[in-house]
């Protein structure tokens, strides 16, 4: 059981540059990735990176279903992301958001497929192959410890209008009542 932290907004400028590497398999790591399950869950989120909660660190916690229906859970640490060739790559134009731009969907095509070769908490080898929603997940929280929002892959107009909802929906969860 980790504790919920508080998950950082789009502007925070941990969200936007790279994630260092991870290199002690330990206690503290153990520990970070407990935080970053309870804070998703408590979010209602897939998926986290450790820089939403604002640890710049190369470590995202999932929870989502592939294209099948099939739950999958799991950590990876220092994930290295693998897309199929451009010729063989399909993308999936689905509706993606993040729970550092609360409240705020874009349609954005990503592949169908992906896979994730990194470790786990303790250290060991693991590779997440992903299609669906996994897929989308993998790609998503890869995106963000390498500094990227899923809104900095949206044409300008269009990312534009999702910056411009959010700010206004951040002034009415401010309003006075």
């Amino acid at each position: 059981m980790g504790e919920v932290r508080p998950i950082v907004r789009v502007g925070d400028p941990v969200l936007h540059r790279p994630c260092e590497p991870v290199t002690g398999f330990d206690g503290e790591l153990a520990a970070l990735v407990a935080d970053m399950f309870a804070s998703m869950y408590a979010a209602e989120g897939v998926g986290l990176a450790a820089n939403q909660i604002g640890v710049p660190l190369r470590v995202f916690v999932y929870d989502c279903q592939d294209a099948d229906g099939r739950p999958h859970k799991g950590v990876v640490v220092n994930p290295v992301l693998e897309l199929p060739g451009l010729g063989e790559r399909r993308l999936d134009a689905g509706d993606e958001g993040c729970l550092s731009v609360p409240g705020q969907y874009a349609p954005l095509p990503r592949a169908d497929r992906a896979t994730v070769r990194g470790f786990d908490a303790e250290g060991e080898p693991v590779v997440v192959e992903g299609t669906g929603l996994l897929a989308r997940c993998l790609q998503h929280e890869t995106d963000h410890l390498d500094g990227h929002l899923y809104i900095d892959r949206l044409p300008a107009k269009r990312r534009k209008q999702v910056l411009a909802a959010y700010e206004e929906s951040t002034k009415a969860d401010k309003a006075p009542l």
